[in-house]
């Protein structure tokens, strides 16, 4: 596979998503429809910036309790020292300049058979549509001893912010030659390649500032996204200092002690470390069950050609709270998704069906600053599922030389410039 260029990647998410830019060709019935998002990160932002665009007439609210976003996506580069954390910050004064109306509040409540949302401010919104892109909860309790007062101890940092501050700052004050011990979780969850790139880049932290420290990581699975690209990097840039044990091999951790900052593994090994990152199972953020549209499984099923939920009519829902494999927990998967869920709501406004569904992703991974990866998809709905596009994607060959993955570590840094511009820019 070749590199994916910054204009190849949105070419090809132009060509799968041609209908959903086309403004001139949707026309709202009349001026009070109401659209309400909640959620301002890549997928709520996205749909309700583009839903603006193709129904111009549609009002359209987007509920987020934060004043900025701060992305998952490129907070590993935080951890390692190569990004500040104010660059993973998105305001949302591009989306008021759009004509979206931003409502600072916590979305704490769904009717929907009255088709209203209660805020955290008393508030309630009254929707036509309601699209929910309220990202991950932690199954607190999932792992015995693992709840939030324990995060505050041994941090996930699976959602940017706080606790993402937290364990930079373990890593920091921690000894050289002390064990970072990382516990990732079974499928599925927000990021699959997520843990391994977090790995490599606290591996170049370590290499820069504890040449003496050592990582290691327990996993819940046998097998994980670009597995082979991970660690032949891993071993390319870090040597021995990365060791990944599977389920197989006693890696899935059962108990934590967050005061001790150990875990306990399945046949009762335990393993200390100095800094302990537990990334629990995860589960579709609480304002899905809320509003009743998640299943047994805590995901959303949501119908592949709108994502629309499967279990309440006029509720959409978009990324990481959806089922929705093959295609990944992402955030590009995300801004694809609420592109789409935009363009079906604006077609059934204007009495119009719904555009063909087709998806792309691409998740690009840092393995050290001028060592990039990555792995891509396209997908289209068929037969009411989404389905993986044969011979469409791809991931990075092996073997590759130093001015490849000098040139996807380059392209992974365009895709986020380029996606935050089209989401928050102005």
């Amino acid at each position: 596979m070749r590199p994916l260029s910054r204009r190849g990647l949105l070419g090809q998410a132009a060509a799968a998503g041609a209908t959903l830019a086309m403004p001139a060709l949707v026309r709202a019935q009349g001026a009070s429809a109401r659209v309400v998002v909640v959620g301002g990160g890549f997928g709520g932002a996205t749909a309700a910036r583009q839903l603006k665009r193709l129904a111009p007439q549609v009002q359209v609210t987007l509920v987020e309790p934060a004043s900025r976003f701060y992305t998952c996506p490129f907070s590993n580069h935080y951890l390692a020292g190569l990004r500040d954390w104010d660059s993973l910050g998105h305001g949302f004064d591009g989306l008021r300049a759009a004509g979206v109306e931003l409502v600072q509040a916590l979305a704490e409540d769904v009717d929907g058979a009255a088709r209203t949302l209660t805020l955290s401010t008393g508030q309630r919104l009254a929707w036509d549509r309601l699209v929910l892109s309220p990202g991950v909860e932690m199954r607190w309790g999932a792992l015995e001893g693992y709840d939030e007062a324990a995060a505050e101890l041994a941090p996930h940092a699976w959602k940017a912010g706080p606790q993402t501050q937290l364990l930079r700052r373990q890593l920091q004050a921690m000894d050289d030659g002390g064990v970072f011990v990382m516990a990732i979780p079974d499928n599925p969850f927000r990021c699959p390649p997520g843990p391994y790139e977090r790995a490599a880049l606290v591996a170049h932290y370590f290499r820069q500032h504890k040449p003496r420290a050592k990582i290691l990581l327990l996993d819940a699975k046998d097998n994980f996204s670009k597995r082979a690209l991970f660690q032949q990097g891993w071993k390319a840039l870090y040597g021995s200092m990365i060791e990944w044990v599977g389920q197989s091999d006693d890696g899935q951790v059962m108990r934590v002690d967050a005061k001790a900052r150990s875990v306990e593994t399945t046949f009762g090994r335990v393993v200390k470390g100095a800094v302990l990152n537990v990334i629990p199972p995860q589960k579709a953020g609480r304002i899905a069950e809320r509003a009743g549209v998640t299943d047994a499984s805590g995901w959303v099923p949501v119908k592949a050609e709108s994502f629309e939920s499967r279990r309440v009519a006029g509720i959409y829902v978009v990324g990481d709270a959806t089922v929705a494999a093959p295609m990944p927990k992402s955030g590009f998967a995300a801004n694809m998704q609420g592109k789409m869920a935009a363009a079906a709501i604006a077609a059934e406004f204007a009495g119009r069906a719904a555009p063909p569904a087709a998806y792309v992703n691409t998740c690009y991974s840092l393995v050290g600053p001028d060592y990039g990866i990555s792995v891509a998809g396209v997908y289209r709905a068929e037969g009411g599922r989404i389905v993986e596009v044969a011979d469409a994607g791809g991931v990075s060959p092996l073997d590759a030389g130093p001015a490849f993955r000098a040139a996807e570590a380059r392209h992974g840094a365009a895709w986020y410039e380029a996606i935050s511009a089209d989401i928050w820019g102005a």
